[in-house]
């Protein structure tokens, strides 16, 4: 063994006898090691403390005075028990040798006299071991360094992932209500072009949304309704304002043509748009009747999409009550018999029953008028409500005086309809 393939080492071997430390001194100067050298145990501690337990390994002879090599080993182990230890020992003395083994717990014990090559072998091999034992202590250490740095950075990587999802929520949230407000204001521009319209698509929006809710539409579903609503109009931005400013039951049939177009180019308007194109296909289809009577495709009962189902009677109703639909604006509970007189045939009765559970149903009809069927128009009746197609057009308005001949032609509007009429008669003009 070299000393420059040797790591430096401190060795400190103890004997009472002199010429035992000198050849051990002559032994292990040249492997390079540090040695130092006590004539009894107590010297030998003393050495210890003083160097503050920097020394790597003992090699104590087993008999000295005062005390013995066992003593000494176990004191050694007992205060510094990294510190190898090795004992010199003769043959004779094995119960001592057997006592430092149980009280010192020596590394090894090397018998007298002893071959060098032996002894040289011996504590290499302790130093060796040693070594390793500090470099596994040196690595669990800097392996449970790293761990609990590694935990702190996780921590921290957590509670910035976590205030990163945070911020992207916050600005998600953002975006999305910057979304539905310039929905809302594409939605407002063809309303700020009539005053009788202004509110119109908030009011049907809010209704329409709460219907879906109401029949059972998951979040998506209702989204596209919602926007829909607040759409749905977005196809007459390019109509006039004279004819945005006349209800569709006094529409003339050249004004209709141009009028019945705008859920085409709604949807076209909007298909461009990824987030828009469920609404887009309701906005195409809210003006379809469930009895296929409707436009722009004639579609009929479920090939309706649901979501213009219900947008079809929200639209209607908030119509209704605000003369946009008919010219007249109507009380509640009137707007609600048209709903209901329209379940089957206009509306999806589906849908308008959940409507009817939301807001109520209409009070009982007023006692001065009474529900007839056409075979039972006398001449002579009034009307006590306005007569209206089956596209909204005004037919008849209230209080109009019937005769022969109007009781004629609604017989044969009757049958050109196919569908049986009711007519709301004020009581006592029969």
């Amino acid at each position: 063994m070299n000393q420059e393939s040797t790591p430096t080492f401190t060795l400190l071997c103890v004997d009472d006898e002199a010429n035992i430390l000198s050849a051990l001194r002559r032994l292990f100067r040249p492997a390079g090691y540090r040695l130092l050298t006590a004539g009894s145990g107590a010297e030998g501690l003393e050495v210890l403390e003083r160097e503050g337990g920097g020394v790597d390994l003992v090699i104590s002879d087993m008999r000295m005075p005062a005390m013995s090599g066992a003593q000494f080993l176990a004191e050694v182990r007992q205060r510094w028990p990294a510190i190898v230890r090795v004992l010199l020992t003769g043959y004779s003395d094995v119960d001592s040798t057997i006592a430092a083994i149980n009280e010192g717990q020596i590394y090894r014990y090397i018998a007298k006299p002893w071959n060098d090559g032996d002894v040289l072998l011996t504590v290499r091999d302790a130093l060796e071991r040693l070594a390793l034992e500090r470099d596994k202590a040196r690595l669990e250490a800097l392996t449970a360094r790293q761990n609990e740095e590694l935990k702190a950075l996780n921590a921290s990587l957590e509670d910035k992932v976590r205030e990163r999802t945070e911020e992207l929520n916050l600005a998600h949230e953002r975006l999305k209500r910057s979304f539905f407000t310039s929905i809302q204001v594409f939605g407002n521009l063809v309303e700020l072009r009539s005053g009788d319209m202004t509110g119109h698509s908030r009011r049907t929006a809010d209704l329409a949304r709460r219907i879906a809710a109401r029949m059972g539409l998951d979040g998506r579903q209702i989204n596209d309704v919602f926007v829909a609503a607040l759409l749905h109009d977005i196809g007459k931005i390019g109509l006039p304002d004279s004819l945005l400013a006349k209800a569709p039951s006094r529409m003339s049939s050249d004004e209709l043509g141009p009028w019945r177009k705008h859920p085409l180019k709604g949807e076209q308007a909007l298909m461009a748009l990824e987030e828009l194109r469920g609404a887009a296909r309701l906005i195409r289809s809210h003006h379809e009747r469930f009895d296929g009577q409707g436009f722009p495709d004639g579609l009929a009962g479920e090939t309706i999409p649901l979501g213009a189902r219900i947008l079809a009677l929200a639209n209607e109703y908030d119509g209704h009550l605000h003369g946009t639909l008919t010219g007249s604006r109507v009380g509640t509970d009137e707007a609600k018999q048209f709903m209901l007189q329209g379940r089957g045939r206009r509306y999806d009765p589906a849908v308008v029953d959940a409507f009817l559970a939301l807001v109520g149903a209409p009070a009982e009809k007023p006692a001065d008028e009474i529900a007839i069927r056409t075979a039972e128009l006398r001449p002579g009746m009034v009307l006590a409500r306005d007569f209206i197609s089956r596209e909204g057009a005004l037919l008849l308005a209230a209080d109009y005086l019937i005769d022969d001949n109007v009781i004629r032609q609604i017989r044969e509007y009757e049958e050109g309809e196919g569908s049986q009429l009711i007519l709301y008669i004020r009581r006592g003009r029969r």
